[in-house]
């Protein structure tokens, strides 16, 4: 559509040109071309544009590189720089007259995703940093944006042509500084640096420098929107501050209110409150737009304003995100790309001196955000990777080159430049991080990995992984069996595990759980709070309820491939005895047991491999039912064949005889002939361990009857089936079982090996939980001891020499584990990332 304006003086004529139909009413058989019409031809743009994007991220992902550097090179790939220079491909895919309507949908989605981000931001993540995250910010910023002020004065002249110093200054000032906070944090998802000390301060830092940068923005387009005209640029300013404190007092307690009245009926998140949401970010960015500050700056404060505390923020996200960025944003970088040629850029001085300013600039970041590090006492290492995480740019510097272009500040040659050097310098950032960060793991020094070593009077750390809150109650039953005393208290770190998938919900979910204090949900309901915040309060409840019992609740975020690193890792800084894992099924109605994740499945394998700690496996089948229905006993039972595993298995059974609600049956399978001809030398040796393991329960536990030993001799598999099955009948609560028995157990277990599912449980635990034991009511519990240095370790062993002072140089540091015992009920809900 086209429109021409023909002014006299005495008529007023307006002629207006448009097509006739946006959609075909023909065919490609009556000679018709569908690419005639707009909205054929904007499909063909919007799938050509998704496509490429897809597949440069592909292309990228091997050198961990982040998604918006795909998105940025699509455009420039699509635009006139690659297949433009095909003529054809410029005539009929992305013809002049098709571009408003692109352009028109690109700065929409610009609004919808800068919306989000302002929705995703945490800004009580600044509060929890203090000044160290605003002394970053401004060494992050201040360098910059004076190298960028020194250098508009010798690139004026090739940059733009008559235009005002003081806009150049500005606009190559803030490309200069300005950190891109969406890009940022999902980089530091991806090296797992997200909630440690330096992510949570680099995104502080970055939250800091975006707001800024949005604020400086709007007053440089405010005061230079009427040149000649101060009053202009003053009522714009005065507008603008206002239009910002109706966000934050008017809208935000408005969204507040609402929450709160859903909450109270008992409704959740609906359709209604999203799209008055978008109503709100769609009317904020018109009113923006109209005061003469840009669109996206009302956006962007709208989604700031959103209480990202509350199940709003969290529906946003969950119903937005994969349309908004996976569809709609490509589309602005696309426009950009057409935008952006690099056969303009002929001049090499010009060229050579933008990306010596950029180098000079990233650097200056770079030494700045040192320096404060060094101030406040952070690591070099750690200070250089701050530095380079704060040179991320991504969305927001594009809008700002956008615009600078649009008022004429910058031409098209310094336009490719600026994109060119930016894309550069940000591709350098992960690869540069992740060589500070190696992932080299220190094997902590400390001697009590298994819970047959582990001192009797001595405090039991153990960690309970959770997958979702249906495995918690039976979590926190076993951890009651566990038999928590003041002579022996439990200490809990209560692992919540969520898969990284990519999405801003996902982190935003880390944020809402890591700053929430028990005031932020007093208004809360079930039905409106996120699995962390129930698993949360779940775990301080039975904290409240229990004795001699502490809990922290942590957690973590990563993908399933990679999550038993992160496990691993914590569990070796905590220096956690035992790992609590939930089974990868979950029963049926029926008493069946079907498949929750196989990716949990892979998950429990690797944790068996890697784990610096013993592990349990728990089969649940409504072990936490029998408190629900008012039972306060629970029987329990081991079978003992002998072996490294069995014996830890005996070492947690006979700390829960200590439980005077456990009646424990230990059940110990004594070989006959046939079956010890099998034993090797060190078979007989693992025996004598058995013996003398067995002996020391039996004196401690059965006679001061804490619990019922009984052996039964088998010679073959059949009566080991027999005397198993008869277990199985005996209404037992929970099973518990070593994952390895003794190799002349395994012999006769050689049949049932055959026909193992799940090899992670071994085969005895398999059999106990397979559907063919569907007779049974049974919980099962699957130990495995930590034997030495896991297969596929992360470092090498360490002497006891090494260990004895790595453990006393860990100590000296000072564990938290007092401040947690002593506070943990108000404890909050921390992510945790080993690096």
């Amino acid at each position: 559509m086209a429109t021409t304006t023909t002014t006299s003086a005495s008529t007023r004529e307006q002629i207006m040109c448009f097509e006739p139909m946006v959609v075909s009413n023909s065919t490609i058989w009556q000679g018709v071309s569908p690419l005639s019409f707009a909205l054929p031809v904007f499909l063909l743009q919007l799938v050509l544009v998704v496509l490429t994007t897809r597949a440069l991220v592909l292309l990228l992902r091997p050198l961990n590189q982040p998604r918006v550097l795909a998105e940025i090179l699509g455009g420039i790939v699509l635009g006139p720089s690659v297949m433009g220079r095909m003529e054809m491909f410029g005539v009929y895919v992305f013809p002049a007259r098709s571009l408003l309507v692109m352009e028109t949908i690109a700065h929409f989605a610009l609004l919808c995703f800068l919306f989000l981000v302002g929705v995703e931001m945490d800004v009580t993540m600044v509060r929890e940093t203090g000044r160290k995250a605003l002394a970053v910010a401004a060494a992050g910023m201040i360098l910059p944006f004076a190298t960028g002020a020194v250098a508009s004065f010798m690139l004026q002249g090739f940059a733009g042509k008559n235009i005002h110093q003081s806009e150049f200054l500005v606009f190559l000032g803030l490309a200069l500084s300005v950190t891109a906070f969406p890009v940022l944090a999902r980089i530091l998802a991806e090296i797992k640096l997200l909630n440690s000390d330096i992510g949570r301060l680099s995104m502080s830092a970055a939250i800091i420098c975006d707001t800024f940068t949005w604020v400086i923005l709007a007053m440089t387009i405010a005061m230079t929107q009427s040149r000649g005209t101060a009053w202009a640029s003053l009522w714009i300013l005065a507008w603008g501050a206002a239009f910002v404190f109706l966000c934050f007092y008017g809208a935000r307690r408005g969204m507040r209110w609402l929450m709160r009245r859903r909450i109270a009926e008992g409704q959740s998140v609906g359709d209604f409150h999203v799209c008055l949401m978008m109503t709100g970010m769609m009317a904020a960015a018109t009113v923006t737009d109209a005061i003469g500050l840009h669109s996206a700056f009302g956006a962007f404060m709208f989604g700031l304003a959103v209480p990202n505390k509350g199940p709003l923020g969290v529906a946003l996200l969950e119903k937005l995100e994969d349309l908004v960025t996976g569809l709609l944003l490509p589309l602005y970088f696309a426009n950009s790309g057409l935008r952006t040629n690099l056969s303009t850029v002929r001049e090499g001085r010009t060229a050579a001196l933008l990306f010596i300013v950029f180098v000079i600039a990233s650097v200056g970041k770079v030494a700045g955000t040192v320096m404060i590090s060094l101030f406040y006492m952070i690591p070099l290492r750690e200070g250089l990777s701050l530095g380079f995480l704060m040179n991320t740019r991504g969305v927001v510097e594009m809008i700002i080159l956008e615009i600078g272009r649009d008022r004429r500040v910058l031409d098209d040659e310094a336009f490719a430049v600026i994109v060119m050097a930016s894309l550069v310098l940000t591709s350098l950032v992960t690869p540069a991080v992740r060589y500070l960060h190696r992932p080299v793991r220190r094997r902590m020094g400390y001697k009590r990995r298994t819970l047959q070593r582990s001192s009797a009077d001595a405090e039991l750390r153990v960690m309970a992984c959770v997958h979702n809150t249906r495995n918690v109650p039976s979590i926190l039953s076993l951890l009651t069996l566990s038999s928590p005393t003041k002579r022996s208290p439990i200490f809990v770190y209560g692992l919540h595990l969520i898969e990284l998938t990519g999405r801003a919900s996902s982190l935003l979910i880390v944020h809402n759980t890591a700053t929430s204090g028990s005031g932020s949900r007093k208004h809360a309901s079930a039905a409106n709070e996120h699995p962390s915040d129930h698993i949360s309060h779940a775990f301080q409840s039975y904290e409240q309820q229990t004795a001699s019992l502490s809990v922290q609740t942590l957690t973590i975020i990563s993908p399933y491939a990679t999550m038993h690193e992160d496990v691993c890792g914590l569990a070796e800084e905590k220096h956690v005895v035992l790992i609590l894992l939930p089974f990868h099924k979950q029963q049926t109605v029926d008493g069946g047991m079907e498949p929750i994740d196989p990716s949990i499945k892979t998950l429990n394998e690797n944790m068996l491999l890697a784990s610096p700690c013993s592990v349990g496996v728990l089969v649940d089948r409504g072990l936490s039912s029998k408190s629900r229905s008012g039972r306060h006993s629970y029987s329990v039972a081991q079978l003992f064949f002998g072996g490294p595993d069995d014996r830890e298995a005996l070492a947690y059974t006979a700390r829960m005889a200590e439980n005077t609600c456990v009646n424990l049956t230990v059940v110990r399978f004594v070989l006959g002939d046939a079956a010890s001809a099998a034993r090797s030398a060190e078979g007989l040796q693992d025996e004598q361990l058995d013996d003398s393991f067995l002996t020391e329960f039996r004196l401690r536990k059965v006679g001061e009857e804490l619990a019922t030993y009984s052996e039964n001799a088998v010679n073959n598999t059949e009566e080991m089936m027999g005397v198993i099955r008869t277990i199985e009948s005996g209404k037992y609560d929970l099973i518990v079982v070593g994952r390895r028995q003794c190799e002349a157990a395994l012999a006769l277990m050689a049949g049932l090996a055959d026909w193992t599912e799940c090899p992670e449980l071994g085969t005895l635990g398999d059999f106990l939980a397979s559907a063919d034991s569907a007779t049974t009511t049974s919980s099962v519990l699957v130990v495995q001891q930590y034997l030495g240095e896991p297969a596929g370790g992360c470092g090498p062993s360490m002497t006891e020499e090494e260990m004895e002072r790595g453990l006393r140089q860990h100590l000296n540091k000072g564990d938290r584990r007092t401040a947690a015992g002593n506070g943990a009920a108000a404890q909050p809900l921390n992510a945790v990332h080993w690096y």
